[in-house]
């Protein structure tokens, strides 16, 4: 039988008394200046929005999703604080309905020059 050895333990490194300083990441790609943004990608930041349209803008959400086998799920979303929801065919259905009426009646798309002040 032989003695077990006992294994060499690594010294510890000495500890400092003060903060340091880290250093700056190794650079992979073997140069050592820093990227900069070239010259073709400052324009395409700076340009205008390309989708001006006519200035008409979605403001309801009318969400169906009907998985095959289980009961359909309606949501219906406004920007003008409605947001309701309903589950099963027959209230799903008349959620539908009462969101194509909403969008008649809603304070955000009707005209408000002729109402009373």
């Amino acid at each position: 039988m032989s003695t077990a050895r006992t294994p060499l333990l690594k010294s510890l490194p000495a500890t400092t008394t003060g903060p340091r300083i880290a250093d700056p990441a190794p650079d992979t790609s073997g140069r050592g200046a820093p990227k900069v943004v070239g010259r073709k990608a400052v324009p395409i930041a700076v340009r205008p929005d390309q989708r001006t349209g006519d200035g008409r803008y979605p403001i309801a959400w009318l969400t169906i999703s009907a998985p095959r086998g289980a009961a359909p799920t309606v949501t219906s979303v406004c920007e003008c604080g409605r947001n309701l929801f309903a589950a099963g065919l027959r209230k799903a259905l008349a959620l539908i309905e009462d969101h194509t009426d909403h969008r008649a009646h809603c304070p955000l798309r009707t005209d408000q020059e002729g109402a009373a002040a």
